[in-house]
């Protein structure tokens, strides 16, 4: 993938949008607001689904650009969020299980990055962009949590519901709005009693997240996919699916009304999709399509639009959710480090398309795994790390669902069709499906001949990725946990020292490598470090440090 230099990013994308340097760049790049829907296929109108209630997102791809084909790295959300936010594979950073920090899981750590790593977001900021967050981070080397660091990527970290009022004038901002509506958990049984305080508290949420809309799907008008049974259970829970996606589609257009009425529509550029696939059963947490093929819509502001870029357009190319931090970082003319593997697919550096997009299981919550996948235009293979073991396996979350129990019962009744009997069967080394001919991903052509030659295609790409990078995925987890945490404490980042330039200006730095620094003057918001500072007579000013997956440092304070 070509780098270019962040002076030559600049100057392209301003000759590309018809900008002059002269008119200031930091006034005239554009806001970018990212608005991602969780655990959600692509069941949108405009992405061809009949049944579908979602106004506000059909008319956003009218005005933008459809990409559907868009893959997540994982089918499950924190290392797919990981992926994403870093612009590289969640296992060739350390950040593939489900999830780092868990309560299935006896060990509770977060991954450690390499030293140079930085989230995009922070590499924004670091450009002179506000950056908030709504609602989630989970990105594994945080919580989940808002406030679970890292401090230095947000300048907010938010609930408010249009985050970019606290925008300073005419600062350009990134904003990562969450929407929780479509989540797994908003499929659970209502009103019944609940068996933990987070399972109350998920209760809660989607009691009040759905309060006052109106279904627009029953349970008898679903389309079930031949892998799950079409009885009750399960039509309910894909008919309350729609129905969340309803919610959810009417919260995303009244954000797209505020950014129109606060005028900054055609300042914005606006890109919508999910996490990762459906929250139901054998889609969520899955290499299959259903697991981790997603919708994703940009709309361009005119003034923003590239020239070969038209409103209402379909791009057909493969695109990995690893693309989509090079593709923002080349939106605001921001260099792209050398870590980002993505390749950008729209905008001032975009790319040639991806000839495979690449994906990864692992343990999820106290199921051991590991799978890796490559798919291209038609064709997916999954090598199995762990042959034998049948793909459906007792999950504490995923068993609360109706569906999913449902499944279990037929399962063990031996009711269930060949079809939707393959899930629970134990998995062969290898995995290849035509998803031209098999959409659906039921018929494993690994043993055909007549496949051989996609066969061993399909294998060498999958080694060639594999020869790329490290997979900490290989390790056993305790192992690489004790390689991020000696002795299985975490470290903590060096609290920050000062100096001062030949100008008198302040410098800040910390013995950590690889540490992020932020900065207070007075009482004012946390900063992200980026060069000396000009300190005002009588002022103070506060430092503290943190690494990624370590943490932070205690503050330093001056005078």
């Amino acid at each position: 993938m070509v780098k270019l230099s962040g002076v030559q990013c600049a100057v392209f994308m301003l000759l590309a949008w018809g900008l002059s340097p002269a008119q200031g760049m930091p006034d005239e790049r554009p806001n970018i607001l990212l608005l991602m829907a969780e655990d959600m296929s692509a069941r949108v109108g405009a992405f061809g689904d009949a049944l579908a209630v979602t106004p506000n997102i059909d008319r956003l791809a009218v005005e933008g650009v459809r990409y559907p084909n868009t893959f997540t790295t994982a089918g499950v959300c924190a290392p797919s969020r990981a992926a994403h936010i870093m612009g590289a594979h969640q296992n060739s950073f350390g950040a593939q299980h489900m999830r780092a920090a868990s309560s299935h899981w006896p060990l509770q750590y977060k991954a450690v990055p390499p030293p140079d790593m930085k989230a995009y977001p922070e590499l924004l900021r670091r450009a002179g962009y506000f950056t908030f967050v709504t609602n989630k981070l989970d990105y594994q080397f945080s919580g989940t949590s808002l406030g679970s660091g890292p401090f230095t990527i947000w300048d907010s970290e938010t609930r408010a519901p249009f985050p970019w009022h606290e925008v300073p004038g005419d600062t350009p901002f990134f904003g990562f709005m969450t929407f929780l509506e479509t989540h797994e958990s908003g499929l659970f049984p209502r009103w019944r009693w609940p068996d933990s305080i987070p399972d109350m508290m998920l209760q809660a949420l989607h009691i009040y997240l759905n309060w006052g809309v109106d279904d627009v799907v029953t349970p008898d008008s679903v389309t079930v996919p031949p892998y799950l049974p079409a009885v009750e259970p399960v039509r309910r829970d894909i008919a309350r699916h729609y129905n969340n996606i309803h919610t959810m589609d009417l919260r995303v257009g009244e954000v797209l009304a505020r950014l129109q009425a606060d005028g900054l529509a055609e300042n914005t550029i606006v890109i919508w999709t999910t996490d990762h696939g459906d929250g139901l059963p054998r889609a969520k947490r899955e290499l299959f399509d259903s697991g981790i093929r997603v919708p994703l819509i940009i709309r361009w502001p005119e003034r923003y639009r590239p020239p070969d870029v038209a409103p209402g357009t379909i791009d057909e190319r493969l695109v990995s959710f690893v693309d989509i931090a090079p593709t923002i970082l080349g939106m605001a003319g921001v260099d792209l480090p050398a870590y980002v593997v993505g390749r950008a697919f729209a905008g001032p550096l975009a790319d040639v398309p991806n000839r495979y997009v690449y994906a990864a299981r692992d343990r999820v919550d106290s199921q051991v795994d590991h799978q890796r996948s490559v798919r291209d235009a038609r064709y997916k293979y999954i090598l199995n790390g762990y042959p034998g073991t049948p793909g459906a396996v007792h999950l504490d979350f995923r068993d609360q669902l109706e569906s999913m129990r449902a499944l279990w019962e037929l399962h063990a009744a031996d009711q269930l069709t060949p079809a939707q009997a393959l899930w629970f069967q134990p998995r062969p080394l290898e995995q290849l499906y035509d998803t031209q001919h098999d959409p659906h991903e039921l018929h494993n052509l690994a043993q055909d001949p007549a496949h051989a030659p996609v066969l061993q295609r399909m294998r060498a790409a999958l080694a060639d990725w594999q020869a790329q990078s490290t997979d900490w995925g290989a390790l056993p987890e305790e192992d690489m946990v004790r390689q991020f945490w000696p002795d299985l404490e975490q470290p903590k980042t060096a609290m920050p020292a000062f100096s001062y330039d030949a100008q008198g200006r302040v410098l800040v730095h910390s013995a950590t490598e690889g540490a992020s620094l932020g900065i207070r003057v007075d009482d004012g918001p946390w900063q992200l470090y980026t060069g000396p500072v000009q300190l005002a007579a009588g002022a103070s000013l506060t430092a503290k440090a943190v690494r990624y997956g370590w943490q932070e440092s205690e503050e330093a304070a001056l005078p």
